[in-house]
């Protein structure tokens, strides 16, 4: 049935754009080393960047931030907020669309965990949501 499965050292030197508008460290995959149920990877979110609405069809994700901060709008039509700090965990279930944002001066680090391993294959954009929340309004505290 093919390969077996070994240990592996990913070094996360390479890059990827994601469908959700923003860059991704390549990390742990299908694609980088043959998962089959988990696909992590590192996030640098610039002062002011913000991420294209979207959801995880069928997957959850858990993040923790290692520095900076994060907002985030998410719901049915981002009627809900929260906003998550450096040394704090984030879990989102399949399914829920959101809107990831940097409000701070700052850059944001963030390592992220994916029950996909696909680093994309479950990314669905929600674009009739994006105008719901305008930049100057996603950006202010």
């Amino acid at each position: 049935m093919g390969e077996a499965a070994t240990c592996q050292v990913v070094r996360g030197e390479g890059s990827y754009a994601g469908k959700q508008g923003l860059t991704y460290a390549a990390g742990i995959s299908a694609e980088s080393v043959g998962a089959r149920g988990i696909c992590m990877h590192m996030l640098r979110l610039p002062p002011g960047a913000r991420a294209r609405a979207h959801l995880h069809a069928a997957h959850e994700t858990a993040i923790y931030v290692l520095s900076g901060r994060a907002g985030m709008w998410y719901g049915e039509r981002l009627e809900q907020h929260l906003e998550v700090r450096a040394g704090e965990y984030l879990y989102i279930p399949a399914g829920i669309p959101h809107l990831p944002y940097n409000p701070g001066p700052d850059e944001t680090v963030a390592v992220l965990a994916r029950t996909d391993p696909n680093e994309q294959e479950s990314v669905v954009l929600c674009p009739e949501l994006d105008a719901l929340r305008a930049l100057d309004e996603a950006g202010g505290d």
